[in-house]
This record gives structure tokens, C-alpha cells and sequence, in this order.
């Protein structure tokens, strides 16, 4: 499968725009995606602690393979308040508690891998290069890595990562509009698993938000933009997370949602809905890329993002989700 390519190819620079990948799945420990990563792509393993490794020296950058939870690794607060900064050794009196904390950590993850996951962070990839990027995809199968069909009980995604094609109020919010308008059927054309469902990761959009943005006289500066979006969604856990983005436009902003070591400033947008489909043999990060550009193509159709701008606001308060739905497949398909 080829990656479709989005309306706008290019950065406003006239640079081929990237993608990052995030994928979680169980069955395979850090230390070994680390090894299928070197293997796919070459670069040299870096072992950060016995739950965290880096792959360096990839033709796109450095690769994150890790267990997904900040309780399985050493807490940087606890190292350095115990004499554990960099290029400085821990006292005599402190090492005690420096191995301690580190053990801890180690055993914990020992005790919790399967059911927390693997995740695999991918450096920002050119979007045309996506399909040479799921070979890893083949070797996380061929060697026993489970998705989110595996069990009841794994909750796991891929995030992509696309990077913007302009950073102006308008685009962005154009590309907010179509998402929200296209949720339904991306929702329908993933089928995201139940599980995924129930856990708060990939909460939609609420209707009065979505029908606030999708107003025709809704028109906010940046300022404004960002302010309604993190009054109705004070939270990362949203299908298509914009706070990275908004970070990286307000670096200024004082919402501690903008603050949180978890939110990486980044000139993308945060899509979080696909499921790990890694049970599915031709899966992998074109396919849902592929079902992204669809956003694209209607947030760059300006005629097009209007009239189903109106037609949600009209359907979304007189026709049930699958009427809509229906019109969403007709107009995709056209």
C-alpha cells in the first residue's frame, strides 16, 4: 500500500511535511523491538535503563522504544535530588537509595509488562516515506508482537503525528472543522475497539463544542481559538489532541494543560484514535494515514468544508449518528 499524498505535499518552507508514529502493543519487550528497529533501519541501540532504550543514527533520527508508563523508569526528580545529575556521582550515603529506586522501578516493569505496553516512538518521517516505515510493522508480527485484538484487556493505539501544513489560524482551524465533521466515519472506518472505547483516550468531541467551531461566524483569532478549545476540552485525552500543536503556537500560554511534561510542543496534529491492528496483514501506518488525508482533502476544499459544515449542524440535531454517517460515505466516495 502507498502513501496517498495530502493536498499540501510541503511545509510552508517548501519542505517535504513529516510524520511521527507512535504504536503500543504486548508481546515483545523493549530491549527486543529495539534490535527489530536497529535491524529495519540500521543505527546503534542506546540502553537509557532496563525499560528504556533509543535507536540512533536511523536515516530519520532517533527512535524511542519503551514500556508506556513513567512508574517502570527512573524518576529524574529522585536521581538528582540523590546526587544523580549529570557527570556527578551519588554520595556514599545515598547510593543505597539510588539502587533501590532503580530496582523498584526494574521489578515493576517485570511485574506489568504484557499489560502495560510497548511503544515504539518513531523520529518525524517524510510522509512519502511511510511505506518503507511499515516494515516494522512486518517484523513486530513475524516476531510474536500482539495489537489491540490480542485481548480484551489492550487498550492499544498508533498515534500519528502529521506536521502541519501552515500554522495560521485559518488552516488550522479548517483542518479542526473537517476533523470533527469526519469523526464519525473515521470512527466507522477504523471500527475503534471496544476497549478503547470505554477508556478516556480517544473521548470525542463534545456537540456543543463541535457545533461552536463548525458555526459559519466563528471566526477566532489564535488567541481565541486556543482559549474556547482548552475551556471545552481541558484535556489530552481527545481523538484528535490539539495541545501539542496549541503549545507549540503559544509557548507563552499559562493553562497548565499547556505546561505538563507530557505535552510536547510540535507543529502537528495529534490524531489518537486508530486502533494497533497489528493482527490485520497488510495494517499498518499508510492505512491510517491514508484515512487522515481524507481530513486534508476536505479542510483544503474550501466550498466542500462548508457545505458539510452546514449539512452537520443541520443533521447532527435532525438525523440519528448513522443517517449521518451515510451521507459522510457518499461524500468520501464521490
Amino acid at each position: 500500500m502507498q502513501p496517498l499524498p495530502p493536498p499540501y505535499p510541503n511545509t510552508a518552507e517548501g519542505r517535504p511535511r513529516r510524520v511521527g508514529v507512535e504504536i503500543e502493543f504486548a508481546g515483545l519487550m523493549p530491549d527486543t523491538a529495539a534490535r527489530l528497529v536497529a535491524d529495519c533501519f540500521g543505527g546503534d541501540i542506546v540502553r537509557k535503563s532496563p525499560h528504556r532504550m533509543s535507536v540512533e543514527g536511523t536515516p530519520w533520527g532517533k527512535f524511542t522504544i519503551e514500556l508506556d508508563s513513567k512508574y517502570v523508569h527512573p524518576d529524574d526528580a529522585v536521581m538528582k535530588a540523590n546526587g544523580m545529575a549529570p557527570g556527578k556521582a551519588a554520595s556514599a550515603g545515598r547510593e543505597w537509595r539510588v539502587e533501590f529506586h532503580q530496582r523498584s522501578r526494574e521489578w515493576l516493569g517485570e511485574m506489568v509488562a504484557g499489560l502495560v505496553p510497548t511503544e515504539i516512538v518513531s523520529p518525524p518521517i517524510p510522509w512519502s516515506e511511510l511505506g518503507e516505515f511499515d516494515r516494522l510493522f512486518d517484523a513486530l508480527r513475524r516476531h510474536g508482537a500482539e495489537g489491540t485484538d490480542a485481548s480484551v484487556f489492550y487498550g492499544f493505539g498508533l498515534h500519528l503525528n502529521p506536521e502541519v501544513p501552515a500554522t495560521d489560524t485559518s488552516s488550522v482551524l479548517a483542518h479542526l472543522q473537517a476533523y470533527i465533521i469526519l469523526a464519525a466515519w473515521l470512527r466507522d472506518q477504523i471500527r475503534v475497539d471496544i476497549t478503547r472505547e470505554i477508556l478516556p483516550h480517544t473521548n470525542p468531541f463534545s456537540k456543543a463544542y463541535a457545533l461552536k467551531v463548525l458555526d459559519p461566524d466563528y471566526q477566532p483569532t489564535q488567541a481565541q481559538l486556543i482559549s474556547d478549545y482548552l475551556r471545552d476540552n481541558p484535556t489530552r485525552n481527545r481523538e484528535l489532541d490539539m495541545c501539542p500543536l496549541f503549545a507549540h503556537l503559544a509557548p507563552e500560554a499559562a493553562h497548565p494543560l499547556l505546561q505538563e511534561s507530557l505535552v510536547k510542543p510540535r507543529p502537528t496534529f495529534h490524531f489518537r484514535l486508530p486502533n494497533a491492528q497489528l493482527d490485520t496483514l497488510d495494517w499498518g501506518s499508510v492505512t491510517e494515514w491514508n484515512r487522515w488525508v481524507t481530513v486534508e482533502r476536505l479542510a483544503a476544499d474550501p466550498h466542500s468544508l462548508r457545505t458539510q459544515m452546514q449539512a452537520y449542524r443541520a443533521h447532527h440535531t435532525q438525523s440519528t449518528m448513522g443517517q449521518w454517517r451515510d451521507k459522510l460515505k457518499r461524500w468520501v466516495e464521490k
